[in-house]
């Protein structure tokens, strides 16, 4: 018996060994299953699809458009877009956070937007433009 509890690994795993290469293989599948959904992704993109968002930018849609929305939230924080409103304006920008705390985020573009939906709009044309990798 002691024998055998010798040879367990430790609880919260050891990061030396198999462990180390599982790590390795779980970033390379990541790395797949990513280019994968990217490439599927990519087929959605249509005229219609554009044309939907931009009459609703907010509530229920086609399923192409919500998993497009889908996949544009789980995004990580590092240049993820974001609408900022200009309170002595009261006009919308699009900024992107940086990713690290304390960081303020940066202005993308120069252009303000008279409401909040066009601003919505306008950050997920830059989410296609990036996801088709133009």
């Amino acid at each position: 018996m002691a024998k055998k509890a010798q040879s367990r690994k430790p609880k919260g795993g050891d990061t030396t060994g198999d462990d180390v290469a599982m790590h390795d293989r779980d970033i390379v599948f990541r790395q797949h299953f990513d280019g994968r959904q990217t490439q599927f992704l990519q087929t959605l993109v249509c005229d219609d699809v554009i044309d939907e968002h931009k009459r609703k930018p907010l509530g229920q849609h086609s399923e192409p458009l919500e998993r497009l929305l889908h996949h544009f939230r789980r995004m990580a924080m590092t240049n993820k877009y974001a609408v900022r409103r200009n309170s002595a304006t009261s006009r919308f920008s699009i900024v992107a956070f940086s990713g690290t705390r304390g960081t303020p985020p940066s202005a993308v573009e120069d252009t303000d937007y008279e409401t909040v939906e066009e601003a919505y709009h306008g950050v997920f044309l830059l989410q296609i433009k990036d996801l088709m990798g133009a």
